[in-house]
């Protein structure tokens, strides 16, 4: 066969050439080596010019050498998932990580693909795992821990999530992002001093920080305590995102606490719709039930329930408003 060097040179591999011509000489290299060495360069050019068969055709007779290589299976997944055979992809996956389990590539890789395929438990397990390896080879990369911690929250893992997120502040104490994430997984662990204190400390690092903003001022909001300051909070966080639904709902439940229903009615309506959340429609019916209008307060609840339906606490508010009518009746 006729190699063509400047084409090889244009494709990037002129290295694999010369692998490829010394290999040649089975006198300087083991057989065996000298065969895998062939059929892995050759997969890759016909993997470079798109050629996929004839890559597939290589990286098995490469495998029929030496089975146990994962570089060759994950190369061979990526032609997989270039012709969208996923199913073997996956089987290809599955084998490079069989025989280098502390790779990250190939977890990651699964992970994606588990994704695509709206399998979530076993996206996160993989994506889980190429973080786990990522971070033993760069034990200081704190991308790595925070994208580590990401897929804990997705779990609800939130010890773990704390014990990655008290990491990354070891590492680098001004990490606002860090501060504001471990902060709200003490909330929702019903630890509200030190959530109060690392969400502080989030905004002192980051003072334009709209997440934080709001959700401490959301904080402040559900505790009924620092409405003000909860007030501030909450208009700078929409001035920096003014069409965050989010922020609207929260603004409308502030003015609800301090008794303003007609202005609680209105942002809570532009919340609405911005986003269908079940917690807005719960606002709103709230908010109806204190003007009077128990029709769409119960109407409002029926659709926060449609949208999360194991709210106990919204079947008991419609079972509440249903006795009352019934007993007016």
């Amino acid at each position: 066969m006729f190699f063509n060097l400047g084409r090889f040179i244009r494709l990037g591999v002129f290295c694999a050439l010369v692998i490829l011509s010394v290999s040649a000489q089975a006198s300087a290299f083991d057989k065996k080596v000298s065969q895998i060495l062939s059929h892995y360069i050759m997969a890759v050019m016909y993997d470079n010019l798109g050629q996929l068969d004839s890559a597939i055709d290589e990286y098995n007779k490469a495998l029929k050498v030496d089975f146990k290589n994962p570089s060759i299976h994950l190369n061979l997944a990526s032609c997989y998932i270039k012709k969208n055979q996923i199913s073997k992809a996956v089987d290809e996956l599955g084998l490079a990580v069989n025989f280098d389990p502390e790779a990250v590539e190939p977890h990651a890789i699964l992970g994606l693909l588990y994704s695509l395929q709206d399998k979530p438990e076993e996206a996160n397990r993989e994506y889980e795992i190429a973080l786990k390896n990522a971070s033993r080879l760069e034990p200081k990369n704190i991308e790595i821990y925070k994208s580590l911690g990401a897929v804990y929250l997705r779990q609800n893992k939130l010890k773990d999530a704390e014990s990655v997120y008290r990491l990354i502040i070891d590492l680098s104490p001004d990490d606002a992002e860090a501060h504001f994430y471990l902060g709200s997984i003490y909330y929702d662990g019903q630890k509200k001093d030190p959530a109060e204190k690392e969400l502080k400390k989030a905004l002192a690092i980051k003072p334009d920080y709209h997440e934080a903003l709001n959700y401490l001022g959301y904080v402040y909001i559900e505790e009924s305590r620092n409405l003000d300051e909860a007030e501030v909070m909450i208009k700078k966080a929409l001035e920096l995102q003014p069409d965050n639904g989010a922020y609207i709902d929260s603004l409308g439940w502030l003015y609800f606490k301090k008794g303003k229903f007609t202005e609680a009615k209105i942002e809570l309506d532009k919340a609405a719709g911005l986003i269908d959340d079940p917690i807005i429609f719960d606002h709103l019916g709230e908010v109806c039930y204190k003007l009077g209008d128990k029709e769409n307060a119960q109407a409002y609840w029926e659709k926060s329930l449609q949208l999360e339906p194991a709210q106990n606490s919204i079947k008991e508010k419609i079972e509440s408003l249903n006795s009352v009518k019934n007993a007016i009746r």
